[in-house]
């Protein structure tokens, strides 16, 4: 958007902290390839067109915003004379785009000292050459410190889940092998008896009442429901008392494991009833290991579907066979991420699901979701255990008008007011040397709010800090996907104006994360 063109003062241009130490003749040759345009109150330039001209405020004011899903997001007001915005990049070329990445609006008549990009640069390099040397590599030193240090953050988390995988798998897999080697051995013992069986002088009928009650017994411990461990006691003291009355050697070892199945005396009564005395014993071996067996299937039967449930946790977590950009169910997002990370939540952090199983599904990058889940975690994790180890993490989901809300909640020690404006500023970390890059909600910030045009934000007091991820329900055409490492900084240079003087703090308008 064009203003109005209006002379321009070399001393008025003197008097901004910005170009107070330059000297006559570069005063000049400001004025000679810049000007001076008035804007009435209404968009001076819009996020996303090409950065043409770097703008310094007369006199006026100022508002800031970014594009935030279908909304523009007030990011910074000022009417400090001197700000600065627009095509603060142009003198790195085409090495980084140059678009602006905020748009620009003031609320009443302003006056700015307008210079094209192509100026800009051209004086930068000319004037202050150390200085842009200095600046180029500030800005490709730390973008190139945040990428490398970015993706040892996620092979650190890499190896802290596959760690915490290893252990929950380990669990179900070693009870499927001891189930196994027991169950040969059963199963053996069961020959072994069958054999006995064969050979003795028991009738066809005696023995296909045996192999009927069997049937009954097998069906009997598939219905099998759970006791309280003084039901259980209660149960195997009887059974043990009934087996000892009927002469079963050892039936202290028999009784647990029918309790176990569901059996009791009025059942054992039932078979004692079908089968001759002089069997009886035989027939009660013969379920005992029937009994067993069945047991121990069931058991590899439970540890192998907890190992295809951890393995279709992981799937589902790492978004491996799916594609980048879908609609997804946050809740199986969120169920991945805690499955994945329950090693190192561990027993004594108590994690309630407060979910709100009505809410739509929402377009996303699941992958990188579930990454920001993985940091937020994390942290809420790191906090607790801060105070002790002890503690509860909450993780609500909700609706909030056209955006689905995702909170994490903690009852850690807080994040101190002085520094929670910071806590979203690559490298800032409040953990010990050698624990955290200070990049994890950096990742976080710019996966939600760049990626996925919503808003991460922060709430916090001693014993309640809430990290709340807010994404719409709905969002224009994804972008062609490059990874959260492509995407701009919370802070990016170039986009807000940024005083360089004590007349006024450079955070007045420099862009902060929403």
């Amino acid at each position: 958007m064009s203003g109005q063109v209006m002379p321009c003062s070399p001393q008025e241009i003197a008097s901004l902290f910005l170009f107070e130490k330059l000297t006559p003749g570069q005063l000049g040759r400001l004025c000679s390839e810049g000007r001076v345009e008035r804007f009435e109150a209404g968009p001076v330039y819009t996020e996303g067109d090409p950065a043409t001209c770097f703008y310094v405020m007369l006199e006026g004011t100022v508002v800031l915003y970014r594009r935030v899903g279908g909304d523009d997001v007030e990011v910074s007001r000022t009417s400090q004379r001197g700000v600065y915005a627009g095509a603060m990049q142009a003198y790195l070329g085409d090495r980084v785009p140059q678009t602006y990445n905020n748009s620009m609006r003031v609320t009443e008549p302003t006056r700015f000292f307008v210079l094209s990009a192509q100026s800009f640069a051209d004086i930068m390099q000319e004037w202050f050459p150390m200085a842009a040397h200095l600046l180029e590599g500030l800005f490709f030193g730390a973008k190139n410190t945040q990428r490398a240090i970015g993706q040892r953050e996620r092979l650190l988390a890499l190896g802290s889940l596959s760690a915490g995988l290893t252990h929950e798998l380990n669990n179900p897999a070693a009870a499927a092998v001891r189930a196994t080697a027991t169950l040969r051995e059963r199963v053996g013992k069961m020959r072994h008896k069958l054999a006995v069986i064969a050979q003795g002088d028991y009738s066809r009928e005696a023995i296909a009442d045996l192999i009927e009650i069997q049937e009954r017994t097998v069906e009997r411990v598939a219905k099998a429901t759970a006791s309280t461990p003084l039901e259980a006691a209660d149960r195997e003291d009887e059974l043990a008392d009934w087996l000892d009355e009927h002469g079963i050697a050892e039936g202290w070892r028999v009784a647990p494991t029918f309790v176990q199945a569901g059996l009791d005396a009025d059942w054992l009564e039932q078979v004692a009833a079908a089968v001759a005395d002089d069997i009886l014993p035989a027939a009660i071996g013969w379920l005992n290991y029937t009994v067993e067996t069945e047991l121990l299937m069931d058991e590899i039967d439970d540890s192998t579907h907890r190992i295809s449930h951890l393995v279709d946790a992981a799937k589902q977590y790492s978004q491996l066979d799916r594609a980048p950009h879908r609609v997804v169910d946050v809740h199986e997002l969120l169920d991945s991420t805690l499955l994945m990370l329950s090693g190192k939540i561990g027993s004594r952090i108590r994690v309630v699901k407060d979910y709100d199983r009505s809410v739509p599904d929402v377009p996303a990058y699941p992958a990188e979701l579930n990454q920001v889940w993985t940091n937020l975690v994390d942290n809420a994790v790191s906090a607790i255990g801060s105070t002790g180890g002890e503690g509860t993490l909450t993780v609500r989901t909700a609706r909030e008008g056209d955006r689905l809300l995702v909170e994490f909640r903690d009852t850690g020690p807080g994040i101190p007011a002085d520094i929670r404006s910071r806590i979203f500023d690559p490298f800032f970390t409040t953990k010990p040397v050698g624990e955290g890059t200070g990049l994890g909600l950096d990742i976080s910030w710019r996966i939600v709010v760049n990626k996925h045009h919503g808003s991460l934000q922060v709430e916090s007091v001693p014993g309640d800090t809430r990290f709340q991820v807010l994404l719409p329900l709905s969002t224009p055409d994804p972008e062609p996907y490059a990874g959260p490492e492509a995407d701009t900084a919370p802070g990016g240079a170039g986009t807000a104006p940024a005083p360089a003087s004590g007349t006024a703090s450079a955070t007045e308008t420099a862009e902060e994360p929403v």
